[in-house]
């Protein structure tokens, strides 16, 4: 794949219609986080009929009862596997809201994808479908406040064996949808009286409003304001082990890994979007603005900044056509190689945003010329689903096992 096909680009320009409509004139109530972003993803879902698409595809899965596999949820996201329906929705948007992708993705991608992977056929009727179609909310809570990079080894949050059911107890911060979050996918310890570190990652379904869970009100952060983050707090929290997700490969580290992948992916899209926007503002500005009786695109400087910005947006757009023609063959990436995308797309999305600022001068410090908010939430690529240092220590450790 090179390019785009003629359906891409009619889903490209109808997907840019409706962000045109509905969300540049909510921008600003998303930023100062006065309007969640939910209702406006529903809307997203119910005009290009990908709740409906979602739903076909969860009934003929349990038809046949298949799990979600092990792929990397974009189907679940799109509702039948097509990749542009999958793809370009999240670069459009992060053009504009990079923090709704963020919402979107760990809903659908990480909450529901867990489920659909983990969960037996009731588990999955019970919780899945309603976060495929977006009726409900999800969140996916691994990391820790003292745990941060190390998710697993340093896990405090325990399951402890009560009878028939499960007492959990912990804390988790920097969950995304953490705040609405109507179906959390949470992962533990078994308190079995081993080490620590030796203990078996468990997962969890949980409900809002079950007893002992809190969940904290929105966290204020530097970027993805039209994302919410939150912490969460389980005190004596009893699960059923009709909540427990065991069924699949593997352990409940197993399905976060495979989930570490699918977001690291994603971020790829995300990225692209970033520097796609970044690039087409600054030509723009640097056209129009004018010093010492010439436009500054005339400045070799200028055009050098727009020039790397090119090179990056190439790059980065054929990470994803890679992505897609993978999803098209059937293969998931290798955690090393999902790390890989991550690491690069990441760092030059954010290189791409802080050079626009700086070609922006003034302007771009502030608000109004957008720059300003791109280059706020491409910092956040480099941080979650794995900092660029995990995502070095991943595909390094890769490297020399082979």
């Amino acid at each position: 794949m090179i390019e785009w096909s003629d359906e891409d680009l009619m889903i490209r320009d109808a997907v840019r219609g409706w962000i045109d409509a509905e969300v540049r004139p909510n921008l600003d109530a998303l930023e100062s986080g006065d309007l969640p972003p939910y209702d406006l993803l529903r809307n997203l879902f119910k005009t290009f009929g990908m709740d409906e698409m979602a739903r076909a595809s969860f009934r003929a899965r349990q038809e046949r009862g298949e799990s979600g596999g092990d792929g990397d949820g974009d189907g679940e996201r799109s509702g039948g596997g097509n990749a542009a329906m999958s793809m370009l929705p999240i670069i459009e948007l992060c053009k504009v809201a990079p923090g709704l992708v963020s919402a979107m993705g760990v809903g659908l991608g990480l909450a529901a994808g867990t489920i659909m992977k983990r969960g037996t056929p009731e588990q999955r009727e019970r919780w899945a479908l309603d976060l495929l179609t977006l009726d409900k909310v999800g969140a996916w809570a691994i990391t820790e406040p003292g745990s941060g990079s190390d998710a697993f080894g340093g896990m405090q949050a325990t399951a402890r064996k009560a009878g028939d059911e499960y007492v959990l107890n912990g804390s988790k911060t920097f969950i995304t949808n953490g705040p609405y979050a109507d179906t959390i996918v949470f992962y533990c310890k078994l308190d079995d009286g081993r080490d620590p570190r030796d203990r078996e990652i468990l997962t969890f379904v949980l409900d809002r409003g079950m007893e002992g869970l809190e969940q904290s009100k929105p966290l204020r952060k530097m970027g993805l304001h039209s994302s919410p983050t939150g912490e969460l707090f389980l005190s004596d929290v009893r699960a059923g082990a009709d909540r427990l997700l065991v069924s699949g490969s593997g352990s409940g580290k197993d399905s976060a890994r495979q989930n570490f992948v699918t977001e690291r992916a994603g971020v790829t899209a995300m990225a692209l979007g970033v520097i796609e926007e970044c690039l087409k503002l600054s030509v723009e500005y640097a056209k129009t603005r004018e010093l010492w009786g010439q436009r500054i695109g005339d400045f070799q400087l200028i055009q050098l900044k727009l020039a790397k910005m090119e090179v990056a947006r190439l790059n980065v757009q054929n990470l994803v056509f890679r992505h897609i023609e993978m999803q098209r063959a059937g293969r998931t990436p290798t955690l090393a190689e999902a790390s890989a995308m991550k690491l690069y797309s990441a760092q030059a999305a954010s290189e791409v945003a802080q050079e626009a600022v700086q070609l922006f001068g003034g302007n771009g410090y502030m608000s109004e010329y957008r720059v300003e908010q791109l280059a706020r939430d491409a910092k956040s690529f480099q941080i979650y689903a794995g900092t660029d240092e995990i995502q070095i220590t991943h595909i390094a450790r890769d490297l020399l096992s082979s």
